[in-house]
């Protein structure tokens, strides 16, 4: 069909299609000229249109191409000047991909003509490639927006009630044997009824993905024969990435990620989305040419005083300047996307800090969040940050706004240290366990602000956790020097896979162990795909690069007595408000006498002191949850009421005879949960009166439950 060109207009950003013909435009500050590259199917590498978009508006230029049709590949030349020492890396000669663009055909093939100089030049980046990079890098495709909901609504569940199942896209489906293998590891894999049946059983409430947005896989992996199976290098903030596609065609990625999204809301299921808008995948001033630097440098990145340079909070050799209008609507324009056009239901932001940051500092009131603040779409989500960056001052747990959860690093780090034995931290542990009141308190947040996890995808998983105490990343090529160092693992005296009857069993009753205070602590409860399962990673802490069986859920070698134990526990959290209040404890901070809602006790049956809580060797205590102190009303305004716990805890290497609490706390306890004996039994009859004592096993957890009154 014969192209007629119009000058368009400048919003939408991106390539538009109205039925008729398709609206392109890009933002461009500092460009002379921006040119449209159209390219065949049947042969991508070569142009069948180049053209010079022939309107300005601001700094968006813009042409409309009537005749162009949804599946049209294209791409942007950018000219202007090339001096990098001023910040400017124009070059022409190199293929672009749109910021905005909507879906991405295949993936990047690693050429030196993707970079914007010449590679061994002795200049480096000062040096000027004439080379065509078209050849090598993916093209944009225009997309038909239209897809049929049925009806699709978000599931809306409350914070409170939310259980989060962290998991990747192939990596939870790649194996699964009774997915169709030519799905496995796709978007439709996900939808699958097999896929949908399980993560229903097991209980989880939201599937957050690791980045599913159009990602690099860096050269020097490639050339290693690794992948970037993480996908924490994105170049394409709206297309979903092909790789995780069943679908045919250039585009059939975006359908069949609306199918998986549409399955998942029908059974109820919500969908987040790991997002990565601190940085790119053009990495640092030697990385390659692909869009942004391409098509204003300084007017994305953060660039040092000497703007040849770029700010590195992230570590990736980049971060994008948030504190510029453009990079703030580009990020926006994203969010609104991914809940309006893909329906989902909240982000995970990747280093988070590094949004937050003007000029330096982090600034916790940054114009990011403001501007989220007050967006009528995107405050309505669920938010949650990586609270912390690279750079200093970066660690910021604790100090989001408002609105926000954030992963509790702080909770992993305790629940970890009391596990395997530390001293003095029976009071960070009450405090974890509670909510973490003392980082989430002030501004009005409430105890759904700490996602709480033991582990997540960077790090062991859980039973790397209670089986290795180094890590052992020799498969990323890095002689073991990548990955975390300080793991505050502990292998139960061996270091490995072992044969010993009593390591296993120990690392098993660990096991147990972790998952019970996971569940059980006040906050929203994040669990690692696989962890239920017994999967391991070998040791290896840094996954990032292991595309294999290393990553990939082993579904035939699963754990189905922790599998069972894991569907309980989430079961018996859900069943219980006493777990998931939506109001912080009264009185003070973690413990104090006289508080109707929960006390603290020692082994002897009394109340933990001032003293207590102090005491560098205490590994073991307990915590009354009254049920009838939860102090909230229901949707239906009827007050909250549940039946009354007693959790044990005891992290000690030896057997502990724990005296049960006073007569006014309860007269009749039924044991429902011990993880020495991997029981978990609401209607279990064992019980006991009140100062009675209860043997509890080494590093083990008993739960307690008294009837309502």
């Amino acid at each position: 069909m014969e192209h007629i060109l119009y000058p368009g207009n400048p919003f939408p950003l991106g390539a538009t299609w109205d039925g008729t013909g398709v609206n392109f435009s890009v933002y461009s500050e500092s460009a002379s000229a921006v040119e449209l590259c159209l390219f065949n199917e049947k042969n991508p590498g070569e142009e069948s249109l180049r053209v010079k978009m022939p309107e300005r508006t601001g700094h968006v230029w813009h042409i409309y191409v009537k005749g162009a049709q949804p599946g049209q590949l294209y791409g942007f030349r950018v000219h202007g000047d090339y001096d990098p020492q001023n910040g400017h890396r124009f070059n022409p000669n190199k293929l672009l991909i749109d910021p905005n663009t909507k879906a991405i055909a295949g993936t990047i093939e690693w050429h030196d003509a993707l970079f914007g100089y010449e590679i061994g030049h002795e200049q480096e980046d000062l040096s000027f490639s004439e080379t065509n990079s078209a050849a090598f890098i993916p093209k944009c495709v225009v997309v038909d927006p239209h897809f049929d909901w049925e009806g699709d609504k978000p599931p809306n569940i409350p914070f409170h009630k939310t259980i989060i199942y962290e998991a990747h896209v192939k990596g939870l489906t790649q194996l699964h044997p009774d997915i169709p293998d030519a799905i496995r590891g796709t978007y439709a894999a996900l939808a699958h009824p097999v896929t949908i049946a399980y993560l229903k059983d097991l209980g989880i409430t939201a599937i957050e993905l690791m980045p599913v947005h159009h990602f690099v896989s860096d050269r020097y992996l490639r050339e290693k024969g690794l992948n970037n199976y993480w996908g924490y290098n994105t170049i394409g903030f709206f297309a979903p990435d092909v790789r995780y596609s069943s679908a045919d065609g250039k585009s059939g990625q975006v359908s069949e990620f609306k199918e998986m999204v549409k399955a998942l809301h029908r059974a109820g299921i919500e969908v987040i989305l790991d997002v990565v808008y601190n940085h790119t995948a053009e990495g640092s001033h030697l990385g390659p040419t692909l869009c942004f630097r391409g098509i204003d440098n300084a007017a994305y990145y953060r660039l040092t005083d000497d703007r040849r340079y770029y700010m590195d909070y992230t570590g990736t050799g980049n971060t994008l300047n948030a504190m510029l209008p453009n990079v703030l609507r580009l990020i926006m324009d994203s969010l609104r996307y991914w809940i309006l056009e893909m329906h989902v239901d909240g982000f995970r932001f990747d280093l988070a800090s590094a949004l937050a940051r003007e000029l330096h500092e982090v600034d916790r009131l940054g114009s990011f969040f403001d501007i989220i603040y007050q967006d009528p779409v995107i405050s309505q989500v669920k938010l949650i940050a990586e609270p912390w960056d690279i750079g200093e001052g970066g660690y910021q747990v604790g100090n989001f706004p408002q609105g926000w959860s954030e992963w509790n690093g702080k909770y992993r780090d305790t629940i970890r240290d009391y596990w395997r034995g530390a001293e003095s931290v029976i009071g960070e542990f009450a405090e974890r366990f509670t909510g973490s009141s003392d980082l989430y308190k002030g501004d009005y947040r409430t105890p759904t602000a700490s996602i709480n996890f033991i582990t997540a995808h960077d790090g062991f998983t859980l039973r790397d956790l209670v089986s290795y105490n180094e890590k052992h990343n020799q498969g990323n090529g890095e002689d073991n020097n990548d990955g975390e160092s300080y793991n505050r693992s502990w292998n139960c005296s061996e270091e490995g896979e072992t044969d010993n009857h009593l390591v296993k069993k120990l690392r098993e009753k660990q096991r147990r162990n972790f998952l019970t205070t996971l569940f059980l602590s006040q906050g929203v409860p994040m669990l690692l795909a696989g962890d239920e399962l017994g999967r391991t990673q070998q040791g290896n802490n840094n996954a990032y690069c292991q595309d294999n069986e290393i990553s990939w859920i082993d579904w035939a070698a699963a754990d189905k007595d922790l599998l069972e134990f894991t569907r309980k526990l989430i079961r018996l959290r859900k069943n219980h408000p006493v777990f998931c209040r939506r109001r912080w404890f009264q009185g003070q901070r973690i413990h104090g006498s006289g508080v109707e809602d929960i006390a603290w006790f020692q082994p002897d049956g009394s109340e933990m002191s001032d003293e207590s809580w102090t005491n560098g060797f205490a590994k073991s205590l307990a915590v009354y949850l009254n049920g009838s102190g939860i102090h909230a009303i229901d949707d239906n305004g009827n007050r909250i009421v549940d039946e009354t716990f007693y959790v044990i805890f005891n992290a000690h290497y030896g057997s502990i005879d724990f005296i049960l609490p006073a007569e006014k706390y309860g007269t009749k306890w039924f044991k429902i949960l011990d993880t020495a004996s991997d029981m978990i039994d609401e209607d279990n009859r064992e019980s006991y009166g009140h100062h009675e004592r209860i043997a509890v096993k080494s590093r083990s957890v008993i739960v307690l439950k008294h009837p309502l009154k």
